[in-house]
């Protein structure tokens, strides 16, 4: 089975109240369509940098994020992906700011998943920064996972 690591406004998307924003609310139907329709066919991973973001904020929807987040296994931030991080940061593949999306990359790239499930478009699912982080990947002995959204990994 293929595997994919599922970031964390992807869970965000998942447990959040319907939005009035048109655009918002396709993306957490989308989330929840791949939740139910497609999750099953792909062993599905977090790691600690998704459970830690997912105890911020509100209490409530912290919780319900942590209740799905504790059902899936947890890929280890091992030395080697915080090597991988410092790499991508200082390649400037994502701004030094995002140290935690750089993480979930390679963490993502170091356990040697197929997927990265994201719905963070600025710094993860960009063609422009798939481009440099396929390249660092490469030069650093590593394969890039595909980034993408639910939408795109929906499947026929």
């Amino acid at each position: 089975m293929e595997s994919v690591y599922l970031e964390t406004t992807f869970f965000g998307y998942l447990v959040s109240r319907p939005s009035r924003d048109l655009l918002v609310a396709a993306h957490q139907q989308a989330t929840q369509d791949w939740w139910i329709e497609r999750r099953e066919r792909f062993d599905c991973y977090v790691s600690q940098v998704v459970i830690d973001e997912s105890s911020a904020g509100d209490a409530e929807v912290a919780k319900r994020r942590l209740d799905i987040v504790s059902q899936l296994a947890v890929l280890e931030v091992t030395n080697e992906v915080e090597s991988l991080a410092r790499v991508i940061l200082a390649d400037g593949v994502v701004p030094e700011q995002a140290v935690r999306d750089a993480a979930h990359v390679a963490v993502a790239v170091v356990h040697g998943i197929d997927y990265l499930l994201t719905w963070n478009c600025r710094h993860l699912a960009n063609a422009q920064i798939l481009r440099k982080l396929s390249a660092v990947c490469t030069r650093e002995g590593y394969e890039a996972p595909l980034i993408c959204t639910p939408e795109e990994l929906m499947g026929t």
